[in-house]
């Protein structure tokens, strides 16, 4: 096996994340590279890195690594990537790859002319139940696929405190960070993407309290005052917290028209039943319970009953054994990008082509000026 050493951008949960992922798989982690000194050496330490900083510049030249893991807020991407891949590094990067579509087309654009691998990891696709019905939908399982939608709402604390999801400087935002992960299930279902768009984005929270000490975007929540009357600061926020998003996706699987695409998701809206990711066909449906396709599948042919369909031990063979979705996905495209980085066979995988035209659908949404027909290429 080719020896692989790759360097990580971020100490927190993603680049924690992402360094394990590709540990799984052979990847040496030479060093880490974060903003705060104690976090990112306690961190780099717990977790046997042998180089911690705060410099990823001077990271990046003391340590020469052949992959770049980008797990920082997604306004912190552009210039460490676009550093990287001058530098002649792969890059794996999470969601989203940056915040604006010009610029996303550059990290893509800059990637391409230097002949380096990129990952894009809108990684729920590889949902074991997602993996399934991608393939029910290619066996025929619901015929010629006609539209598909999510429906998600997560009835969110409205005083969660400031932090980078709430600018979409920052890379914040439930488009960049919920909408980019069941576009990638959708897409991976249907073996299609993304052609046209169309839908509007609403900012619910106007201000937002600042309260100290939150360092892992998973324990936020208990760092929220009990009411605004407890807040003794306020910090603006302008990113979204509700999307409505229509869109048509191409696919070979259908023959006459492209499949119609609703994704639904309100962030502070409770829910009045299960989230769910569903595709409609010509002679059946498919629902799968949760906003990232978790599970169970439910399959219905004709007029015939739903009927809860187990996933296969080749979907299950194919995933690392990992109880944590994001981890185990994570661990999945890591495999994907390490393989293609050592010139094995593997299948596709989501590249910067894809974060540039995600970060194109999401702008548009954001414009809000109705269908956009969305650029395949440079």
């Amino acid at each position: 096996m080719c020896k692989l050493t790759a360097l990580t951008l971020g100490a927190g949960f993603a680049g924690q994340g992402h360094s394990e992922a590709f540990r799984y798989h052979g990847v040496e982690i030479a060093g880490m590279a974060s903003r705060t000194a104690d976090v990112v050496e306690r961190v780099a330490g717990e977790m046997g890195i042998p180089y911690a900083g705060t410099d990823w510049c001077q990271a990046l030249e003391e340590l020469s690594p052949d992959i770049v893991l980008v797990g920082t807020p997604g306004g912190a991407h552009f210039e460490p990537v676009m550093s990287a891949i001058e530098l002649g590094c792969h890059v794996f990067c999470d969601k989203p790859i940056t915040t604006s579509a010009d610029k996303a087309r550059q990290m893509y654009a800059a990637a391409r002319e230097k002949g380096v691998k990129t990952a894009f990891a809108a990684s729920f696709r590889y949902q074991p139940n997602a993996l399934l019905a991608k393939q029910l939908v290619a066996d025929g399982a619901i015929g010629e696929p006609w539209e598909t939608e999510c429906i998600s709402h997560y009835n969110l604390n409205p005083l969660i405190p400031f932090g980078w999801s709430h600018r979409i400087d920052a890379g914040g935002g439930r488009l960049s960070n919920n909408f980019t992960h069941k576009l990638s299930i959708c897409e991976h279902v249907l073996n299609g993407h993304i052609v046209s768009v169309n839908g509007e984005a609403r900012s619910d929270l106007p201000r937002v309290p600042v309260v100290g000490g939150v360092h892992d975007f998973r324990e936020r929540g208990r760092f929220a005052p009990e009411s605004a009357d407890d807040v003794e600061a306020w910090e603006s926020a302008d990113s979204e917290w509700t999307y409505t998003v229509m869109a048509r996706l191409d696919t070979p699987l259908a023959t006459r028209q492209p499949v119609s695409a609703l994704f639904k998701h309100g962030g502070l809206q409770p829910r009045y039943q299960n989230d769910y990711v569903a595709f409609y066909g010509s002679e059946g449906a498919i629902l799968i319970e949760g906003a990232y396709a978790q599970g169970p599948l439910r399959l219905k042919v004709g007029k015939g009953e739903w009927t809860e369909m187990p996933v296969t031990a080749e979907i299950t063979d194919s995933l690392a054994d990992i109880e944590n979705d994001t981890q185990r996905n994570w661990t999945r495209l890591a495999e994907l990008f390490a393989g293609d980085i050592r010139g094995e066979s593997i299948e596709p995988y989501q590249t910067f082509k894809d974060g540039w035209i995600y970060q194109s659908t999401i702008d548009a949404v954001r414009e809000g000026n109705g269908w956009v027909g969305l650029a395949q290429d440079l």
